[in-house]
């Protein structure tokens, strides 16, 4: 995987969408971001990275049940596919692999 097919910002939506699933749709996707980062984050940042995710085959989605709440409209719910999985699992592996390579002392004067 080359690390410019995913973003920062779209690999924490993906991420979330994989927490939130079964339920992951834009609005709740947008809140998690939120409260896990403290940054506002907007309902338009978080629908243009589900469409680019989805495009490159790392979601996909499908209209949920109409709800009372919504006024009757349908939430668009997304999941991660098999490919987007294996994404997740390369980059977490990068990034683990970075972080044992820092030695412990190094951690701690990082104050």
């Amino acid at each position: 995987m080359r690390r410019s097919d995913l973003g920062e910002f779209e690999e924490i939506v993906l991420l979330s969408v994989a927490a939130l699933a079964p339920t992951a749709y834009s609005v709740l996707i947008a809140e998690e971001l939120e409260m896990e980062t403290g940054k506002s984050v907007s309902t338009g940042a978080v629908h243009a990275a589900l469409q680019r995710l989805e495009q490159k085959g790392y979601l996909t989605s499908y209209l949920g049940e109409a709800t009372a709440e919504r006024g009757g409209r349908r939430k668009r719910l997304f999941s991660v596919t098999a490919l987007g999985g294996r994404v997740l699992s390369d980059v977490r592996s990068v990034r683990n692999r970075l972080w044992e390579r820092i030695a412990p002392p190094l951690r701690l004067e990082w104050s």
